[in-house]
């Protein structure tokens, strides 16, 4: 069985979704801390230098790494998750999937830890992030047209994406006032009965 090591509500929310929604049997690993020098931090040093959540290790050992990584690795396994190949739907899926990983999360990165980049200015860094981050979900607003998911009745993982990440900052107030397509999304997607364990879980419900 897979192991994932992460920390609920994370970005290892997204993976741990992700597989759940394949039916893909993993067991999670909680180490909260690892951000801080600590044995969390040292157990999740051993299988991943770079100490970034989500890590997964697969059933014969194999370390994968990054969201999007393990995203396409889900889709070797359960296609259905996204278009089929050779549609144009297809082709903006996966123009998606790099977007939110390039775009999006790296401003997580540098909003989260502050300090670590600009020292004298960490707040300044951590609002001007907030702003772009704002910015750019209402970029997306303006190409979805859900129905309900993003690509229509077929569910994929830029849904699940989309709804864990509504419930990072700017929050779900937020989203609901300015994004009312990717928040009908995400509604969508947290009404699905067989995720509602593991989104209470990483209290994205």
């Amino acid at each position: 069985m897979m192991k994932l090591y992460g920390v609920p509500g994370w970005g290892s929310a997204i993976s741990e979704v992700m597989l759940t929604l394949a039916d893909i049997p993993y067991q999670f690993v909680n180490v909260d801390g690892f951000d801080a020098p600590g044995p969390q931090r040292s157990l999740l040093e051993t299988l991943n230098p770079l100490c970034q959540v989500p890590t997964l290790v697969l059933e014969h050992g194999e370390v994968m790494t990054e969201t999007a990584a393990i995203a396409l690795m889900v889709l070797d396994r359960c296609p259905d998750l996204a278009p089929p190949v050779g549609q144009p739907e297809r082709r903006q899926f996966q123009r998606l999937l790099i977007w939110l990983v390039a775009n999006v999360y790296p401003t997580f990165t540098y909003a989260d830890y502050p300090e670590r980049w600009v020292p004298d200015a960490p707040e300044q860094l951590r609002e001007n992030c907030l702003e772009y981050r704002k910015s750019l979900w209402l970029w997306l607003e303006e190409q979805l047209n859900p129905a309900p998911y993003t690509f229509g009745e077929q569910l994929t993982l830029i849904d699940v994406y989309l709804a864990v990440m509504r419930s990072w900052g700017p929050r779900h107030a937020w989203f609901a006032a300015n994004t009312p397509k990717i928040t009908a999304i995400a509604d969508a997607v947290c009404r699905l009965p067989e995720l509602h364990k593991v989104l209470k879980a990483n209290e994205i419900i």
